[in-house]
């Protein structure tokens, strides 16, 4: 069993939310911040109810002190500046050896910029954005790609194990972001060619199911199409990871891959259908809605 460590976990969105209640769940004494107070209040309401060690705090750098880790999973580059180095910042409160975790989604700059900044004080970091959704964050079954030292991973690896089934260590500082970026323009292209699958077979009259059973199990298969083709034809779109978010991932991307001088017509061009299905009221919906650019078969 891993031996019981104090953490502190900043950001309980659909994501943060339940991962923070796998570390309760694992022995490990949690202490929780977000920015909307009664989140938090929920969370804690929520497990001291099943008897865990878990509290709250009114600001980052309170749920930091004396902690042996510090996990953020927040919204954007300037969410993760506010928290770790903001004036009520969690950096400054940490003890020298603790360990910061990131499972934000963001640049690899900032994840470079925390990873040198903690260096002068002694902490260790890990850049670990993860894969998988809220589905995954649910099951504790996450897909983590994690930057840093050999050292900050060896220490970062056991308190992961409470919500992940794959971690994988790919290199120094902000390569576990840039990882995340690979992993999102994988996604998009995935989902741009399935939807124009779902209605070339709408068109067609052709038996969604059948053609579903006829092709996944082929060269065609993806986790997309095994999880979003049903509910993509049906127009169903109430899932975890919102094209809010989505968007916000492949500006990173492009941003990326424009400073090495990359062309990216396919993400550049999904981005754009995506902030087509966010003028039509589409913001909070599953990346799946991308489908909504395009017409419906009897349109």
């Amino acid at each position: 069993m891993t031996q019981s460590k104090r953490i502190a976990f900043l950001g309980l969105g659909v994501m943060g939310y339940p991962m923070a209640g796998h570390l309760a769940r694992a022995g490990h004494q949690v202490t929780v911040y977000n920015r909307t107070e009664n989140k938090a209040e929920d969370w804690l309401t929520r497990h001291l109810e099943e008897g865990l060690s878990v509290h709250m705090a009114a600001t980052p750098a309170q749920a930091a002190i004396g902690q042996h880790i510090v996990i953020t999973c927040v919204g954007n580059d300037r969410d993760l500046a506010e928290v770790m180095l903001g004036d009520q910042g969690a950096l400054a409160s940490m003890d020298r050896d603790a360990l910061f975790i990131d499972h934000t989604t963001v640049s690899p700059a900032i994840a470079r910029q925390l990873a040198e900044t903690g260096a002068k004080t002694g902490v260790l970091t890990v850049d670990a954005p993860v894969s998988g959704g809220q589905a995954g964050a649910e099951n504790g079954k996450l897909s983590i790609m994690c930057g840093g030292t050999e050292e900050a991973l060896a220490a970062a690896i056991p308190v992961m194990e409470a919500y992940a089934a794959r971690i994988t260590h790919i290199g120094g500082a902000g390569t576990g972001q840039a990882t995340k970026a690979v992993n999102q323009i994988c996604i998009a292209g995935t989902l741009a060619g399935l939807s124009e699958a779902v209605r070339f077979a709408q068109a067609s009259s052709l038996d969604m199911g059948k053609v579903l059973e006829a092709i996944s199990g082929g060269a065609a298969q993806s986790w997309q199409m095994e999880n979003r083709w049903k509910n993509m034809a049906a127009g169903e779109f109430d899932f975890g990871f919102a094209i809010d978010w989505m968007r916000k991932d492949l500006a990173i991307a492009l941003a990326e891959g424009g400073a090495r001088g990359l062309s990216m017509p396919v993400t550049a061009l999904v981005d754009q259908f995506y902030a087509q299905v966010q003028a039509k009221g589409g913001e909070r919906q599953d990346t799946s809605a991308l489908i909504r650019h395009l017409p419906e078969a009897n349109d």
